[in-house]
């Protein structure tokens, strides 16, 4: 601009008579700068030329913080036009301002102000909080009510290292500030439920507690369920595979007895042991569920032990299908699986339940054996040969005999037992011991 009249604005820009007074009178009165309709222009004089440069607010800065008293609001809240509206009327000690069509009202104290909303209805609210404290949460899913930012300003203005305020439960707690160089932090006690480890065996534990606080008895009872589950299933497995085949193989002889008999070598050739160790490592690489764990080592078990039951099977045929009662069921024409499974499996029997009791005791003591050197079941489903893998730490086995010992003995009742019922049972099934 030179002199007072002359006007050269920049291309593209357009200045209106309000906003060409307005200058004139700001160069008259020699100030810097000069607010028309919300836009404000700054006045850089360079000798007798004055310069007349638009001024674009970029970003606001304000010692103030303000916060919501509901979540919901703390988008609008920090807006710039709600912080620069507010912040304006609080340095202009005003009692209220407008914004958006709302009307807010401000109530100041010495160290902070509250600020009211006014709902259609007439109701006033309040609507955020004003002070010069900055609280984050440690979580970003935490919201830090009002009520408890005002609680710990006031804490900390009056010098306090402890204040009560209610936690997001509602519940009365109590926290510590712990005071840094210019900052704070603020702490909670929780109360924490202590895990009652290796307990001694008393009323409440009849056998003591574990290591992760269970019950030893508790333990020892689902474990029972599993492990018996185990040798079930796997007996019932290896007779369905060892009957079936060792039966087929004993009836018909000649090739296909030859080929069946083969077959059953080359498993006897896989060793166990090593089979199923590597299955247990591989499980573990593999990182299977417990539950799937269950029934794959159910699956290796009864896929490796069928072997003995269908030579043993096959043996008796050889010896059962000669005899006169079997040439009569040939004579008559009877089906070939009618004459195997309603002939001569009954008269084998005797030997097969003698044979399914000691795989069973012997499957008990294959499956604790895993879960004793950890290739078994796992955490949080347990075996009576899982609860025994305690026993591998020293100072365990020296102190808690209460943890292994009961699971060892149930190991050896149940075994003892299977193998009675086995001779009870032959005893009652045989009829050449009734004689």
């Amino acid at each position: 601009m030179a002199g007072r009249a002359n006007f050269n604005p920049a291309p593209n820009v357009t200045i209106s008579d309000d906003v060409i007074a307005a200058i004139e009178q700001a160069v008259i009165d020699r100030q810097p700068t000069v607010e028309v309709d919300g836009n404000i222009y700054h006045i850089a004089r360079r000798g007798k030329i004055n310069q007349i440069m638009g001024v674009r607010p970029i970003a606001l800065a304000s010692k103030l913080i303000l916060d919501a008293f509901e979540s919901d609001a703390n988008t609008f809240l920090n807006s710039v036009d709600f912080i620069y509206t507010a912040e304006k009327a609080l340095l202009n000690n005003e009692d209220t301002f407008e914004i958006d069509g709302k009307s807010y009202r401000i109530e100041s104290s010495d160290q902070s102000a509250v600020i009211y909303q006014d709902k259609s209805d007439g109701e006033e609210v309040p609507f955020a909080s004003v002070s010069n404290l900055i609280m984050r949460a440690a979580s970003p899913d935490v919201f830090l009510t009002v009520d408890f930012k005002q609680t710990f300003t006031e804490a900390v203005m009056n010098g306090e290292s402890t204040f009560l305020a209610n936690d997001a439960n509602g519940v009365e707690t109590e926290y510590t500030i712990r005071r840094g160089y210019e900052s704070y932090t603020i702490l909670a006690d929780t109360v924490s439920q202590l895990i009652d480890t290796y307990a001694a065996p008393s009323k409440e534990h009849l056998l003591g507690t574990d290591a992760n606080g269970m019950d030893v008895l508790t333990r020892l009872m689902f474990g029972g369920r599993i492990s018996l589950m185990v040798g079930f299933i796997v007996v019932i497995l290896e007779l369905l595979i060892g009957v079936t085949i060792g039966g087929i193989s004993g009836f018909f002889g000649g090739t296909i007895d030859t080929l069946l008999m083969r077959f059953v070598d080359l498993f006897n050739a896989i060793p166990f042991w090593p089979i199923v160790i590597i299955s247990g490592a591989v499980m573990d690489t593999l990182e299977v569920k417990p539950i799937q764990r269950i029934f794959t080592l159910m699956a290796v078990l009864g896929v490796l032990g069928w072997t003995g039951i269908a030579r043993v099977v096959r043996g008796q045929i050889l010896s059962l299908r000669e005899q006169d009662f079997m040439i009569a069921t040939e004579a008559t024409g009877i089906p070939i699986a009618r004459r195997i499974f309603r002939h001569l499996v009954p008269n084998v029997m005797p030997l097969l339940i003698v044979q399914a009791t000691l795989a069973l005791g012997g499957i008990i003591i294959t499956e604790a054996t895993l879960s004793f050197l950890g290739l078994g079941l796992k955490y949080p489903f347990a075996s009576w040969g899982s609860i025994i893998n305690a026993a591998t730490n020293l100072h365990v086995m020296m102190n808690y005999w209460f943890i292994w010992v009961p699971a060892g003995i149930l190991i050896l009742l149940t075994v003892l037992g299977f193998n009675f019922v086995g001779d009870g049972l032959r005893d009652a099934f045989d009829p050449k011991m009734k004689r």
